[in-house]
């Protein structure tokens, strides 16, 4: 149908177009808040032995420091809301600061994780159904921590996930690079004086089995 006939439909039946929301869009919050704003998905992983693996992960939009909260093959109401309590506890110091969390509308997620985020002060932030671009920062770490490590690694076991997942957690937040922090690492800022590295040796450091190369300056 195109967008004249149901501009004539909602005109012949009196129906005014909505009017103008008050509130600012969707971007502008997310540009504002960002200090305020963390976000949380889910990803699956189809593992060797024939399972299929949930991860759950957390973004801080800010400073883009990613929590892989925990792998399981059997994602529970339970098992999500202990890791809601773990992110809490991750957080400490900075949960002060953080008032909302960005998800989209999973059944994985319990009714008891909005009571324990709000306790802490974190308000819930739905994203609107099928419309993953309101949770850009969270989706596109996940297609990037799948182009980078999970389309290029055999995954055998839940235990292998877990060990994979955690060396590419300490790549993403301690030395990779990232454009929304001028190139610096969430864990590592940039000095503040630029170094001529002509003048020293560098050293390559594997992570996740090979597939994730580090390189540090020879000391």
């Amino acid at each position: 149908m195109a967008p004249s006939t149901v501009w004539e439909i909602l005109k012949k039946h009196g129906i005014d177009p909505a009017p103008r929301r008050s509130g600012p869009p969707w971007s502008v919050f997310l540009r504002c808040q960002a200090e305020a704003i963390i976000a949380c998905d889910f990803f699956t992983v189809d593992l060797l032995d024939g399972t299929k693996a949930y991860v759950m992960a957390v973004i801080e939009h800010a400073t883009r420091r990613i929590h892989i909260l925990g792998a399981t093959v059997h994602p529970t109401h339970a098992w999500v809301t202990q890791q809601a309590r773990n992110l809490l506890m991750d957080l400490d110091e900075s949960a002060g600061r953080i008032k909302f969390l960005i998800r989209d509308r999973d059944i994985l997620y319990p009714p008891e994780l909005e009571h324990i985020l709000s306790g802490a002060g974190i308000t819930t932030v739905r994203s609107a159904v099928r419309a993953p671009r309101m949770n850009a920062v969270m989706e596109r770490w996940i297609g990037g921590c799948r182009r980078e490590l999970l389309d290029r690694t055999l995954i055998w076991n839940l235990l292998h996930l877990r060990r994979v997942l955690r060396d590419y957690e300490t790549h993403h937040n301690t030395h990779r690079p990232h454009m929304a922090l001028a190139s610096a690492a969430p864990d590592k800022p940039l000095p503040s004086e630029v170094t001529d590295l002509a003048a020293f040796r560098m050293r390559k450091h594997d992570r996740a089995g090979g597939v994730v190369h580090e390189y540090h300056r020879v000391a």
